[in-house]
């Protein structure tokens, strides 16, 4: 991480509550330190003031919530009643308060504020309009608030709370062979050398299916692990789905990270009342609510710890068959979200590599970051808690779903699964190789312990490469690494193209401001660099239908390599220095020439003029630096773009400011 990443990270996580001036005239005078105190990344931008003047509004306001927390008595926080557990650890004025008026329900906003006013537009701001009012209520900020103040006064630390929970470690299934699914697919391993059998899942409603019926198909183990796991339709029918397994017998153990939580994503904690089911979140923040002031601020005084995030996905069922890709759990991964759809790629593997698959996924689940949900809460949820959220699940299962389908009826046909188990939906055997992170990824890369880095094979296998390289990936953050990889291959004549997303179907803008550095350079060595569009001309390789694509909300989110048209790489890392360097990740590389020639059909499906935007380099007057156009077609006309295409103007300044903050280590 660099010498800027402090103050960066600072003006990161304060984007989504610091009110933006309307006018550029509005921001106050910049401060001394800020100019000096920053290092050479955000040196390079004092030619403009008012790109400084940005960051310093931000500095400021960041430093305005900073400002109330070493001091909490001169803070309405003193009228808080404390939980006894922290009282101990907070200066007396503050433990000892009581509200006087219980009547009324105060704002934690309030709590958090210095004596002095602030203004009624900040505060709006930093008040979630999404967090329930009873979020908000004087026993829950008291709660909320001492687990928040307790985190921050415990410092930096390296484990996360709920590390000392004691936990017992389990395993994968001894002997899956003992199992349908386990003596069915060893037969094919047999017939084949020993070689695993895969299938690529490109559309997106049957990654959902497949889960879905995989799940059902669980006689003695199921784990999941997903980076993101949401409370929305498909969530929570994939929690039903788990709930009946556990029902069965069936032990279920469900990983989850914990950077990316919401709201009503805590619905699958509940299934560890089940005798059947171990819940672990992995990395968590100290503060349990989903109020984002606070675990931003939480995030500001632990981010050593916090930014490092586990971003694997993967579904083993038996220890004898897995999905794994870039999927989450939610419905947009699905592209069954008319108002969202994020397109990407499983594999079904079967075989020896679901085996280590499986290895992988118990050394997460009995890693030190993995922590127990009754370590968080305090307590495991009650069995009526569970009766509750069975009624729940299955009431949702009979609700009319956002696209219209009958997703019951879907999976009761059984429905691709039935198909690659029968053999008339056929796997191709392959060698493939299990590329992983350790748990503890950070401490491997600073040296600290020995450990795995699955950059480096991923690294080696593109490397080899002699002619062509396809590449797939919603975020292209490459940095010197990057770079100079596809400098060399370029400099060998390989052919490197590339396919991301586009400013108009990007929903990261953090993360597509890092990547305007270096379209240009890319494309002065020679790379062929494609852009999605957010409105697809044809939905052929598209993961979805004609009629959801009308919707125009298509945006990228598989990260594949094809390695000669002989190889491929297929998971959950992104080409950015985030995955890189900051979260764990998996995948395979798997020898395949037919998976490849398999997603090479669908990467040149993708980049036809309808579907994306091909980037080409326009050169200047002399002496001036070479500019970008967007070659695309709209209908039958070929057209050319010379400013980037955006949903609006505001997304394009947005991305514009954006990009000049020091992130690149971030993204």
């Amino acid at each position: 991480m660099s010498a800027t990443a402090p103050t960066a990270l600072r003006l990161k996580v304060m984007l989504d509550f610091v009110p933006f001036p309307r006018s550029l005239a509005t921001f106050p005078a910049l401060p001394d330190r800020f100019s000096t105190g920053v290092g050479p990344s955000i040196a390079r931008c004092n030619k403009d003031q008012k790109a400084i003047q940005i960051l310093a509004h931000f500095e400021q306001s960041a430093s305005m919530w900073l400002a109330v927390l070493p001091s909490p008595s001169a803070c309405w926080l003193r009228r808080v009643s404390l939980p006894s557990r922290f009282s101990s650890r907070i200066p007396m004025n503050v433990a000892a308060g009581q509200s006087s008026d219980r009547n009324r329900p105060p704002d934690c906003l309030e709590q958090l504020m210095p004596t002095s006013p602030i203004s009624a537009r900040t505060a709006g701001a930093a008040y979630p309009a999404s967090t329930p009012r009873s979020d908000w209520s004087l026993a829950a900020c008291s709660s909320r608030l001492g687990t928040l103040i307790a985190a921050l006064l415990t410092g930096c630390s390296s484990l996360p709370p709920g590390s000392d929970f004691p936990r017992k470690a389990s395993s994968a299934l001894a002997h899956p062979e003992e199992t349908r699914l386990g003596r069915q697919f060893e037969q094919g391993v047999r017939e084949h050398d020993g070689n695993s059998g895969f299938r690529i899942i490109p559309v997106g409603a049957d990654g959902f299916l497949l889960r879905m019926q995989m799940i059902n198909a669980a006689e003695r183990t199921l784990d999941l692990q997903y980076f993101i796991f949401r409370g929305d339709e498909t969530g929570k029918m994939l929690t039903a789905s788990a709930l009946r397994a556990a029902d069965r017998g069936v032990r279920v153990r469900v990983l989850i990270d914990d950077g990316e939580t919401e709201a009503g994503d805590e619905q699958v904690t509940a299934l560890q009342a089940h005798p059947s089911v171990e819940i672990r979140i992995y990395n968590p923040f100290a503060y349990r609510g989903h109020a984002k002031l606070f675990r931003a601020v939480e995030f500001m005084f632990n981010a050593s710890r916090l930014d490092y995030r586990m971003h694997n996905k993967l579904l083993v069922v038996d220890n004898a068959v897995a999905l794994i890709g870039g999927r989450n759990i939610a419905d947009p991964y699905f592209q069954i979200d008319p108002e969202s759809q994020f397109a990407d790629d499983d594999v079904f593997a079967a075989g020896p590599v679901a085996r280590t698959l499986s290895a992988t996924f118990d050394e997460y689940w009995n890693a030190a970051l993995s922590i127990p949900v009754e370590a968080l809460s305090g307590e495991k949820p009650s069995r009526a808690e569970l009766d509750e959220r069975r009624e729940e699940l299955e009431e949702h299962n009979q609700q009319p779903k956002a696209d219209g389908a009958d997703y019951v009826k879907r999976i009761a046909s059984g429905e691709p699964f039935n198909g690659i188990t029968s053999g008339r939906l056929p796997l191709v055997w392959a060698h493939a190789q299990v590329v992983c992170d350790s748990p503890d990824k950070k401490n491997v890369e600073n040296g600290a312990m020995v450990g795995r880095l699955m950059q480096r094979p991923v690294a080696r296998a593109t490397r080899a490469v002699q002619s062509e390289l396809l590449m797939v990936t919603p975020y292209l953050i490459p940095g010197n690494e990057g770079m100079q990889l596809f400098k060399d291959l370029r400099q060998r004549g390989v052919r490197v193209r590339v396919l991301t997303n586009s400013l108009e179907s990007s929903t990261v803008p953090l993360a597509q401001s890092g990547y305007m550095h270096y379209r240009v350079p890319l494309l002065d060595i020679g790379v062929e660099l494609y852009e999605i569009r957010s409105l697809l001309g044809n939905a052929r390789g598209s993961g979805q239908t004609e009629a959801i694509s009308r919707y125009g909300n298509y945006s990228l989110h598989a990260k594949l390599f094809v390695l000669d048209r002989q190889r491929l790489f297929i998971g959950s890392m992104n080409f950015d220095q985030r995955s890189m360097h900051l979260n764990t990740e998996i995948g395979l590389l798997i020898d395949s020439p037919e998976l490849a020639r398999q997603i090479a059909g669908r990467f040149e499906a993708m980049v036809q003029p309808v579907n994306s935007y091909m980037l080409a380099l326009r050169r200047n007057a002399e002496g001036a630096l070479p500019s970008v156009v967007w070659h695309t077609q709209e209908g039958t006309q070929a057209v050319d773009y010379v400013t980037e295409p955006a949903r609006s103007n505001w997304q394009r300044a947005k991305v514009d400011l954006l990009s000049l903050l020091p992130l690149d280590d971030e993204l």
